[in-house]
């Protein structure tokens, strides 16, 4: 969370943080936090994730590789990044670019502070990519930062939307089978052309499913599979979990993933991405607030206050002299184009507080209403001003 300047918005105090359907999913999966945080004997689980982000994005359309086009301008790379650094217990995040963009990851890295990250270079396919991120992890280098993993998690650099709970699902099928795999149902019924191009047969839809990611496995078992593999296999497989089969007879253990697992492969899939973010963002705002009394007014109105991409600064007024609001606006827009550059929008919102209980709640519902609206439009015009509500 990025506080405003010293002096001017008083504590840097964020909101409440109250159960909406998010927070019921966490809290259903603390039992899974501490399996997969934890082994029985007490010691601590490593885990360590792999990202292969070097392709050029075909199907896309578009010049610049999938994984690097931006969605509410920031790149798509950085929302997953985002999303596995939420997760506290993966310790390490090894992401496979190639050559020509290790210049461009390194910025992004930078421009969004991400932590725990290191890159290595991509391989020309899937396979070659993951197995390169695997030889860093493996590896005992004497300055390197990794360390090898117990359980390592295999995800698209393009699907943002992974959540923890689906993470702590696949690691602790993984511990406990040595791999294992998110799946969904399938969506259309798969079919068998024959040479001709006539239809040869059709797959029994109820009888099958869609292998998605993130997938995860007992280090030892995924790397000597891809130490076996073929040069077939890595020039054209893309199932990681059939190489665990292959190559160390590991059958993966098949956990169902949650709608949000898609991945971003279309151009219209932006669209759909921008969609989404914004609506995850328009329900997890940061608030900073001037003292815990004004947080508990805001928390009743607010369901999902959590920690988020935009800040919401409250301020209130009451008793400060005319020429000290005017220097408050100015610190709200000269800090707001700082943050900017990180993508950040920053807006100053001025709530009337008044003593009738009815007339602060209808001033504080308005200040939602606002919010919402700034979040889900980002009006990029509107920042640095002070609205009222």
């Amino acid at each position: 969370m990025e506080p405003g300047p010293p002096g001017s918005f008083g504590p840097a105090e964020p909101g409440p943080c109250l159960s909406g359907q998010r927070g019921a999913d966490h809290a259903a999966s603390a039992s899974l936090q501490s399996a997969a945080r934890t082994e029985p004997g007490g010691h601590s689980l490593a885990v360590a994730a792999v990202l292969p982000a070097g392709g050029c994005g075909e199907r896309m359309g578009v010049p610049t590789p999938k994984q690097f086009c931006p969605i509410l301008e920031r790149p798509l790379i950085s929302y997953t990044l985002q999303a596995l650094e939420r997760v506290y217990w993966i310790k390490d995040i090894v992401v496979a670019v190639t050559g020509e963009n290790m210049e461009i990851m390194k910025s992004i890295i930078q421009k969004y502070q991400h932590k725990r990250i290191s890159l290595v270079e991509a391989g020309v396919t899937r396979h070659r990519s993951i197995f390169s991120g695997l030889k860093a992890l493996a590896e005992d280098q004497l300055n390197s930062k990794l360390s090898k993993p117990e359980v390592v998690i295999i995800h698209d650099a393009v699907r943002p939307f992974v959540e923890e709970d689906v993470l702590l699902k696949v690691v602790t099928a993984a511990k406990e089978h040595g791999a294992a795999g998110a799946i969904r149902p399938l969506v259309s019924t798969v079919i068998s052309p024959s040479a001709d191009g006539c239809l040869d047969h059709s797959l029994e839809r109820a009888r099958h499913r869609a292998s998605e990611m993130p997938q995860a496995f007992l280090f030892d078992v995924i790397y000597e599979a891809y130490q076996q593999c073929t040069d077939y296999d890595l020039e054209f497989g893309t199932e990681c979990l059939q190489l665990a089969l292959k190559y160390c007879r590991t059958k993966a253990k098949l956990v169902e993933g949650s709608p949000d697992l898609w991945k971003v492969t279309y151009k219209r899939d932006l669209y759909a991405a921008e969609s989404i973010i914004k609506e995850i963002i328009s329900q997890e705002i940061c608030v900073v607030m001037d003292s815990k009394e004004d947080n508990k007014h805001v928390g009743h109105l607010l369901e999902e206050v959590l920690k988020s991409e935009l800040n919401v600064h409250f301020l209130d007024f009451k008793l400060v002299p005319p020429s000290q609001k005017m220097e408050n606006l100015m610190q709200i827009k000269e800090f707001s184009k700082k943050v900017k550059e990180r993508n950040i929008l920053l807006y100053g919102l001025l709530i009337s507080y008044p003593q009738d209980e009815q007339k602060l709640q209808e001033s504080l519902r308005q200040g939602a209403i606002i919010i919402a609206s700034l979040v889900k439009e980002r009006n990029s015009g509107l920042i640095g001003q002070l609205l009222i509500a």
